[in-house]
């Protein structure tokens, strides 16, 4: 199963309010993962288990080196009203002040945020989650992406300006990439599993 989208008719409503009371008030399918992204509310199938493994990966290297005010979250959401995204990262680092009760987090407070792809959701993953993360001044994006063209590679963006992120390092699985401070971490790649 692909990922499906579904825009707002104008007899819905089409502004931030009414695409939030949607998207928190549907019977959507059981385990799939619903994001509002730019506008479009996509549903995309179950992570598999290699998708969940890689994140898992990530977030328990990352509890190694956080200070305790800070939170490792898992398919949390994160909000960007301007972008009309509410989007659902694999794995991102909050202040823990910020972990409280509610649906979703706002965006512009995430320390980093972790994507990794999935064959339904490598574009939004690749272009219009990474637009949405620089323009909300997220720092870190990291991208693992196992469907990358060349191989599988994981990359990590950061100086967000604009929409746009630089390129700070990107390595084929296999090799190590480093998250610069405040993480100060080396994530080993070659634990993350192939399909």
């Amino acid at each position: 199963m692909g990922a499906l989208a579904a825009e707002a008719g104008p007899e819905q409503g089409n502004g931030w309010d009414d695409l939030v009371r949607r998207w928190e008030s549907m019977d959507w399918p059981e385990g799939c993962k619903v994001e509002i992204i730019e506008g479009i509310i996509t549903v995309a199938p179950s992570p598999t288990i290699r998708h969940n493994a890689t994140a898992s990966k990530v977030h328990r290297s990352l509890y190694t080196v956080i200070p305790d005010e800070w939170e490792v979250l898992q398919n949390q959401s994160i909000a960007f009203r301007s972008r009309s995204s509410m989007c659902i990262p694999d794995v991102m680092v909050v202040p823990e002040e910020v972990s409280g009760p509610g649906t979703f987090i706002p965006a512009e407070l995430a320390l980093m945020v972790c994507e990794v792809t999935s064959p339904s959701n490598v574009n939004h993953d690749r272009i219009r989650k990474a637009a949405v993360y620089a323009q909300a001044g997220i720092p870190l994006y990291l991208l693992i992406d196992a469907f990358a063209p060349g191989g599988p590679t994981v990359t990590l963006y950061g100086e967000p300006k604009g929409d746009v992120y630089r390129v700070l390092s990107a390595v084929k699985f296999g090799e190590d990439i480093r998250l610069p401070a405040p993480f100060d971490l080396i994530i080993d790649t070659a634990k993350f599993p192939l399909d």
